[in-house]
This record gives C-alpha cells, structure tokens and sequence, in this order.
C-alpha cells in the first residue's frame, strides 16, 4: 500500500560482553527497521551503569550524524527504537527510548505495540502521585515496572508483575545497569526475536532483516509472554505468561514487515506471494498484464502473474527520495504529490488490460488516484485485487487504522460500490480463510480483528 496505513514502531537491543560501539550497531539495525517508523527515533547507550541517549523527530540518518553517534560513545548495551506518530500526535516527551532515573537505578525502555488498559492506568498511577511528561503508553508501561520493583529485589520479577497489570500489545526492551530483559506480550500481537553476533552479543530486534544488518544470527523468536534476561550470568528465561495461545498481527506478512525478514518461521516475501496466488484462485481476471504497487504489492502480485500464467510488469517506478513526512498542506496539493511519489511505467500499461495488485484499501482515496494515473497512461481496462480482506473494524493493538467512518469498506455496502468509487472495473479482496494460510508454517496463530471484529483478547468497552 502506498503511504495509507502505518504500524507504530520497531525495537532494537543489543547486549555485549564487552564495551564496544553498540550505539553504532544500533544505529545500522534501526536504519533496517526504518520502514516500521518514520517520524521519531532515538538511541540509549548504557557504560556500566552510565547511561546516554539521543532521541529526535526525523529518519535514522538525520538524527544520528557522526557527531550525534560520537557523542553517545561506547558502552556494554544499547537499545534503540523508530516510531510513527499519527498527524496531530507529535510530542517529543513521547520520542523512545525513555530514560527513567528511580531510586532502584535508572532504565531505559522502548516498545512496540499499543496498551489497551493505559488510560486506566495513567489515571490510577497519577491519583498516586505519579508526573506524566507525554501521552504514549511507554511512560505508563515504564511506571508500571518501577512500581513492581519496589516491591521486588529482581527486575525480572518486576516486568513479571508489571505485566499481571498490562494489557493488549507490547513487545519491550528494558535496560537496566547490568541488564538487558526482552519480554513480549502473552498473545504475542507484535514480533520480537533474538540473534547473537559472531562475538557473543546477544541482540533483539522486532524483525530478523535488522540481525542481517550486523552480522547477528538469528537464533529464536521471543515467545509469547516470556522474559529473558542478558546479563555477565548468561541468558535466563520466564515463562510464567507463556501458553496462553498466540495472535500475532496478520498483518505484519501482508504490509508491516520487510520482504526479506523471518517471523514465527515463515518468510515474509514468500507469504506475500501465496497471498497472490491465492488472489489468482479466489478472483481469475482476462487481463494483459499484472502490476503491483510499491512496495508491499509487488510480491503479491509476482505471486498472481505466476498462478494465472498473465505476464507480470513493473507498472509503476517509486521515488525513493520522497518519505512519508511529505506532506501537503491541501487536498489538491496532496493529490498532485501521488505524481511526485509514483509514475506509472507507461509502456507497461498502455494500451493494455491491466490487473493492479495492492496489500489493501484504507480510505479508497488513494486508490482512486492511483487508478486515475494508469488511466491517464493508456490502460484500457483496470482491475484492482487487493492481497487482504476488507478493513471494517478499528485495530486496538498498534496499528494507525481509521475510525469505522471513514473506512471504504464501511462507507459503502457491497464490493460493486467500492469498485465504482475508486473507478475500477472490477475489485476483488482476498477472503479471511485464505489471509491466515498465507504465513506457510507459521509456528504462531494470528489476529484478524481489523477484518472479522473479532479480537484475541477482550477490548475495553470505552476503546469500542
């Protein structure tokens, strides 16, 4: 999909036996997760027990400048984090990794995910006395674990406790000054996995495409609802959260993840072209060419053309250049900007009956400039195929979906109406039955909430 739908964010942690420059591997690892968010990122670097950071607004190289980098030094752990922020949203007290200082010792924290209990939380925790700076749920995740580790000698006992009170989505890093814990929610909504470098680091990452960034062999996923801990005594595990089934996002194989990662065993790219395949089965198409959009629809519609025997092309060339911060004050100027992000290749469509293939729909106004584009280059027919099914209900757990009134798939009553909204000639989606078999041995199960209403955990009434 093309600039419509965004995942909150990716982690990185790095745990070495030495002092090294971790803020430098974690830098080359952010930069590998930079897809999951483009708005914010930051670095903290612990030197035994000192720790230094670095957070800004901006993409990975624009806030950390060799001098920025110089400046975070060396040290023994380091953990790092992108994000998005949703368009009003921005607050620099909200920029990860949080750095808190507490009468425990100072940590560190970034995650991924999304709090379904943090308001509740927030306004316990402030009637107690607790100062909140910003309005992301890593603050109240941060207090949730100092609260607990008041009460426990162990910092592995405290995340224990801390997520007897937490609910929904969250994959967290935490650092400590002499430890490194990785703990994923019992569900398991977001990806986390562990690797170790050829020296003995012990890093984590939300994907395995940032391990490959630094050498880092890929070594397991963090199973749902377990703790592990990196210390200069190894690495320990809990399991007290664990065995309580599993749901991870669907929707890190269709659009989140980077094609060349690894997640619960199943190859993204490879996912994305069953998803294709299984399009060409559920919705044939007389066409001349099948074209994807850029980027997460390319393999989808790879995996078509091979299923259908209709040629594939490259119908639409990207300008890398232009991020996801381009924006335009008005909606003219916004619709001129689908020009400067994506030309259509026209000797691939002109002329032709063309099947375009995108990972979904959102608003549908997007789609519809995008169809207009491969009209004005020629294209005879269009027929758009979408490689999930139709969003209808909002996501709880860390994804930026729109509110059910502005959902295309609310809007309108059938496919039929749809189609004619975004001008195409025909519109098909991938059914629900197929969207959970794309992951092929897929060692986890999956949540489809956002297009079946129904959700693994139970959702707070004020949320709905």
């Amino acid at each position: 999909m093309f600039g419509q739908l965004h995942e909150e964010c990716g982690v990185f942690g790095i745990y070495e036996p030495v002092v090294s420059n971790v803020a430098r591997s974690t830098y080359y690892a952010l930069y590998a997760l930079q897809h999951r968010g483009q708005e914010c990122c930051g670095i903290a670097v612990n030197e035994n027990g000192v720790f230094r950071s670095h957070r800004s607004a901006g993409l990975v190289p624009d806030v950390f400048t060799a001098e920025s980098l110089e400046k975070l030094g060396k040290g023994n752990m380091a953990i790092g984090h992108v994000r998005y922020a949703s368009f009003g949203d921005f607050n620099f007290e909200n920029i990860q990794p949080l750095v808190i200082r507490h009468v425990k010792g100072s940590i560190a924290l970034a995650y991924n995910g999304s709090i379904t209990n943090a308001s509740e939380l927030r306004r316990q925790y402030e009637l107690e006395g607790a100062i909140f700076h910003g309005t992301s749920d890593s603050e109240v995740i941060a207090y949730a674990i100092t609260k607990a580790r008041i009460q426990t000698e162990s910092i592995e006992k405290a995340m224990e406790m801390a997520m007897n009170t937490l609910k929904g989505a969250y994959s967290i890093l935490l650092m400590t000054g002499k430890k490194m814990i990785a703990a994923r929610d019992p569900n398991g909504f977001r990806p986390l996995c562990m690797g170790k470098t050829d020296d003995g680091a012990i890093v984590f990452a939300s994907e395995s495409c940032a391990l490959e960034s630094i050498n880092a062999n890929f070594i397991r996923d963090v199973k749902p609802g377990e703790i592990i801990s990196v210390s200069e005594q190894g690495v320990s595990t809990n399991e007290t959260h664990c065995g309580k089934g599993s749901g991870l996002c669907v929707f890190e194989f269709v659009y989140f993840a980077r094609p060349d990662s690894v997640i619960e065993g199943a190859s993204v790219s490879e996912a994305r072209l069953r998803a294709g395949a299984f399009l060409a089965l559920e919705h044939p198409v007389q066409a001349d060419v099948v074209i994807g959009v850029p980027d997460s629809g390319l393999d989808a519609a790879l995996g078509y053309a091979r299923q259908s025997g209709i040629p594939y092309g490259v119908g639409f060339i990207k300008n890398r250049y232009v991020g996801r911060s381009f924006i335009q004050p008005t909606q003219g100027e916004r619709e001129e900007a689908v020009k400067i992000k994506l030309n259509v290749n026209r000797s691939v469509v002109e002329g032709k009956r063309v099947i375009m293939i995108d990972d979904s729909i959102v608003r549908g106004t997007t789609s519809a400039r995008i169809v207009n584009l491969l009209r004005e280059a020629g294209a005879t027919e269009v027929h758009m195929l979408v490689s999930s099914p139709p969003f209808k209900y909002p996501c709880y757990f860390g994804t930026d979906i729109s509110s059910q009134d502005k959902l295309i798939a609310c809007r309108f009553d059938s496919v039929d109406e749809i189609a004619k909204e975004i001008g195409v000639d025909s519109l098909g989606y991938l059914s629900v039955e197929s969207v959970k078999k794309i992951a092929k041995n897929a060692k986890c199960g999956f949540c489809d909430g956002c297009f079946t209403g129904k959700y693994p955990v139970e959702v707070p009434e004020k949320l709905q």
